[in-house]
């Protein structure tokens, strides 16, 4: 009588074999070799069928060799039968499934059988198992003796065979023949049709050795998107830079040094050169709803002068906006005896201002930008700002403080020096609208709150940069 080969009756290799093959066992409620007994209710199922490659029924309680970490036990088969079912789900669907299949199986009499619930890598490393897209698991212990060379074989495929066959005969590789084991190197088939050669359990040993390279990018399964958007903004920076240059290499082109150190006759263009590439300075706004400037009306206030409510529907197509830009020509004079600081006030270019009402996106570098914040009154716009503190906030940047005409000034606003400016505007009449009673004060109230930011700059070195 011949031997029954472990290999042939070991559930995940039964299993593997039959996704391989395309032909799913079949769940049924008796141990009979048909498909009479089928059924779609795993709680309901004891065996499952496999009709190839020779009919077999296999008890669903039946332990495998994949043992879960969590537990240290053995998974039994309707465990992995039923992950297999679910390996498209997602894995909260996952566990709802598995939670639901077991009060079913409670509520069968005398079974106490359940469905264990892999995690997400156990999970993962079975499925890949199963597919055929790994050969071996680090949760699935090997078959002893015979059995574990014909899984090996199993395992490998085709193509593995092949070459681990030609290295072991020493048909390739230039290495010798290894001689086979004790178990035999040859073994029946599947189908019993034809003999198939196995490795040999030493070469099969060092296989099992062996570690999969890889870089970070295939062990996490996919490529992690970088932005380089800031490095696109310092290279502008540069760019203009080189494109200014030949034309202030002064009167000796040939001169290498005439462009890093200037001719005191050239003074009058070096200023102008250096504030060209200075980044562009930033406004911070409160993000409180209490504010009478938000993004929606900076504009018109400080780019034109006048001043609508936040919440008026003419600016309601602007109010997701959380970055705007407004240039405006520098007024900074330095001192009269300093003839290029006066020439660097009459500059054709405008200056670009940054207005954002969140330092969300604020990189380390931004801070030395900041010129004005605008402020309520209340601390906590404060607390994600590089100076938490108040005191120490004024000290790099001009507060501005813009409230109703008549009102009193928040005592925290007064608290904190001179650091901030305040200023009040007329309260708004919706039937005058931007020609109402006292708009005409906007403008002067405009020109303040420049005249305080760029005097704030003169004192913080934009002029002489």
């Amino acid at each position: 009588m011949a031997a029954v080969d472990p290999a042939q009756q070991d559930p995940l290799l039964s299993l593997r074999r039959a996704i391989a093959s395309g032909s799913l066992p079949t769940p049924t409620t008796s141990s009979e070799l048909s498909n009479e007994h089928s059924t779609e209710d795993l709680a309901q199922a004891t065996h499952l069928f496999f009709s190839q490659p020779t009919p077999q029924t296999i008890a669903l309680s039946t332990p495998t060799r994949f043992v879960s970490a969590s537990t240290s036990s053995p998974v039994d088969l309707r465990s992995i039968f039923f992950a297999w079912q679910k390996k498209d789900v997602a894995i909260p669907e996952y566990i709802a499934s598995a939670q639901e299949l077991n009060e079913a199986l409670k509520s069968k009499d005398g079974d106490d059988a359940q469905v264990q619930i892999l995690v997400f890598v156990e999970r993962l490393d079975l499925l890949t198992w199963l597919e055929g897209a790994d050969a071996t698991s680090e949760y699935i212990k090997p078959l002893e003796g015979a059995a574990a060379a014909a899984e090996a074989a199993v395992a490998a495929g085709a193509a593995q065979s092949n070459a681990a066959a030609g290295i072991a005969s020493g048909a390739t590789g230039g290495v010798s023949s290894v001689p086979s084991g004790p178990t035999g190197a040859v073994t029946t088939g599947a189908h019993g049709s034809r003999a198939q050669k196995t490795i040999d359990p030493r070469l099969q040993e060092i296989y099992n050795g062996e570690r999969k390279t890889g870089d970070r990018n295939t062990v996490l399964r996919g490529i992690k998107p970088t932005d380089f958007s800031h490095v696109r903004k310092s290279a502008e920076l540069f760019l203009d830079r080189n494109r200014n240059r030949p034309g202030q290499q002064g009167a000796k082109p040939g001169s290498k040094n005439s462009a890093m150190v200037p001719a005191p006759s050239a003074g009058l263009s070096a200023p102008s050169r250096k504030s060209s590439s200075r980044p562009d300075p930033i406004i911070l706004l409160s993000p409180s709803a209490s504010s009478l400037i938000r993004m929606s009306n900076i504009k018109s206030f400080l780019g034109e002068g006048v001043f609508v409510p936040p919440d008026h529907p003419t600016l309601s197509m602007s109010t997701d906006a959380n970055f705007m830009e407004i240039k405006r020509p520098l007024r900074i004079k330095s001192d009269p005896s300093n003839p290029s600081g006066s020439s660097s006030s009459r500059g054709p270019k405008p200056t670009k201002f940054i207005l954002v009402d969140g330092t969300t996106n604020f990189k380390p570098e931004y801070w030395s930008r900041l010129v004005a914040v605008f402020t309520t009154g209340q601390t906590w716009q404060f607390k994600s700002y590089k100076w938490s503190s108040p005191p120490e906030l004024f000290k790099h940047a001009t507060g501005i403080y813009v409230g109703w005409r008549g009102e009193e000034v928040p005592p925290s606003v007064k608290g904190w020096g001179r650091g901030v400016n305040s200023f009040s505007v007329e309260r708004w009449d919706e039937k005058g609208g931007v020609h109402g009673a006292g708009r005409w004060r906007d403008r002067e109230v405009v020109e303040g709150i420049w005249a305080a930011i760029e005097e704030g700059m003169k004192l913080r070195g934009w002029g002489s940069k």
